[in-house]
């Protein structure tokens, strides 16, 4: 089993209990570098998906992790980022494919027996906002503000901020959106997107590997967002890696240059 791989001050709330969702996760807040010298400064939060993958390679999937926590350090103590809460969502397991789906799908087309996710998104937002969120706000020193909290993801958890985002702007307004998964229930996300009327003030960062199956769908989301008024490198950064995978490893890579791009220094 990998060892530890925790760096920097973590704190760690243990099956953190949802009424909304009816279960309990972890949850792992990492405070940035200054956080006790600095008794009465108030700091961005990005919110993770999938947490066991944020922080520790022991708990990551198949040991590999996407090294945040190292990462934040660097670019903080650098300069090159806003020193910023992060606070890593562990998973449920099984239940993962039902919180982070924005509708109903199925979830292997090729099995015999189809079955279908309870697309429950919405309430996992619903958990995000009015449970999880008030509590980091609470605990930490946080800007709580919609202008100063991000949510990511990777894959399905890329499906999620950005579903997430689109319906709820009021909470968050930075999103990491990380290979997500276009093709879920016929591309459900184009149909959300282009059902925007007017556009939310969210800023986005998309990204996709030319090694994934299906990796011109980001294009094509691109492109849709840019046809509600997106900017890009103004409030919309694309980035298509060539040769990259659908794995936790191309994630890792590209978290340095999303959080330059939504957590940039204060001037």
């Amino acid at each position: 089993m990998p060892k530890h791989t925790l760096t920097g001050n973590i704190k760690r709330h243990r099956a953190f209990p949802s009424k909304v969702l009816g279960n309990r996760r972890d949850v792992l807040v990492y405070l940035p570098p200054g956080y006790r010298r600095f008794s009465t400064k108030d700091y961005p939060v990005l919110y993770l998906h999938d947490g066991q993958n944020v922080f520790d390679a022991a708990t990551a999937f198949a040991g590999v992790e996407w090294g945040v926590d190292e990462t934040a350090e660097r670019l903080i103590q650098k300069k090159l980022i806003e020193p910023l809460i992060i606070v890593a969502v562990a998973n449920t397991g099984e239940e993962r494919i039902h919180e982070y789906a924005p509708t109903r799908g199925v979830i292997d087309a090729r099995a015999k027996r189809k079955k279908r996710s309870r697309g429950v998104a919405r309430m996992y937002g619903h958990f995000l906002i009015n449970e999880l969120k008030p509590f980091i706000d609470r605990k930490y020193r946080t800007k709580h503000e919609a202008a100063f909290t991000g949510l990511g993801g990777s894959s399905l958890g890329g499906l999620a901020t950005l579903a997430i985002g689109i319906l709820y702007p009021q909470a968050f307004s930075r999103l990491i959106v990380m290979s997500p998964s276009i093709w879920w229930d016929d591309f459900a996300i184009y149909r959300l997107v282009d059902s925007i009327e007017q556009k939310p003030p969210l800023r986005i960062w998309l990204d996709t590997g030319t090694a994934e199956p299906g990796w011109e769908q980001g294009r094509e989301l691109r492109n849709r967002l840019i046809g509600k008024d997106w900017k890009l490198l103004d409030d919309l950064q694309y980035l298509e890696v060539k040769g990259a995978d659908h794995s936790e490893a191309a994630w890792a890579r590209r978290i340095e240059p999303a959080l330059r791009f939504l957590f940039p220094p204060r001037l």
